[in-house]
């Protein structure tokens, strides 16, 4: 499946808040489709698969992955020694595009993915143009030494509408810099979620 460029507010009327994809409302309340206002406001499917299946679908649209980006997540995320929900967040949450979105550099992750792809972004002085290049703890997040490339992040960082970063990453504004600390905070996370559906949707693979 490609990357999902349609209507981004349909997505949240179906899915709830999606800090990644969108920081837009939208005034309708009903969920999207033809059977959205017979079903009722906010009412979801009944069926556990319905449930598991909408889990997935907010990872999905909250971090612009495809299904397969997601499922080798799912699998690095079982390889590894821990609680697999956690541990497949904190890989989502590594991701460089999803880092400078949580910096204040871009206000979607959409929004930074384009401004990473465009070599605005760089990794221990070193740009990066990868979105899904899996930072570490203590790699150091800047903008490249361009004033266009200095123009955009700083006009991001003014209009974001997050205060402050979370607390596994710190932000330097004078320099425009961040370093990661740590992995991220499950309580941190701005996407209302429960992991554990996602992986018992992918539980059968």
């Amino acid at each position: 499946m490609s990357r999902y460029r349609g209507p981004k507010l349909r997505i949240t009327r179906r899915l709830g808040k999606l800090p990644g994809l969108t920081q837009k409302t939208s005034k309708k309340t009903a969920r999207p489709g033809q059977h959205g206002k017979t079903l009722g406001d906010g009412k979801k499917k009944t069926t556990e698969y319905g449930l598991r299946l909408e889990e997935k679908q907010k990872l999905k649209f909250n971090y612009g992955i495809t299904e397969s980006q997601l499922y080798h997540y799912i699998k690095e995320a079982r390889r590894r020694k821990g609680v697999t929900g956690l541990i497949l967040l904190q890989l989502l949450e590594m991701r460089l595009d999803t880092i400078c979105f949580s910096l204040g550099f871009a206000p979607t992750i959409a929004a930074a993915r384009q401004i990473v792809n465009h070599g605005h972004i760089t990794v221990n002085n070193k740009v990066v143009d990868i979105p899904s290049f899996q930072c570490q703890i203590n790699d150091v997040i800047g903008v490249k030494a361009k004033s266009t490339s200095k123009n955009i992040i700083e006009n991001n960082i003014k209009t974001i509408n997050f205060i402050e970063p979370p607390t596994h990453l710190i932000l330097d504004k004078s320099k425009l810099e961040g370093t990661v600390k740590n992995y991220c905070d499950r309580n941190e996370l701005l996407l209302d979620l429960n992991e554990l559906l996602v992986i018992e949707y992918y539980s059968r693979r």
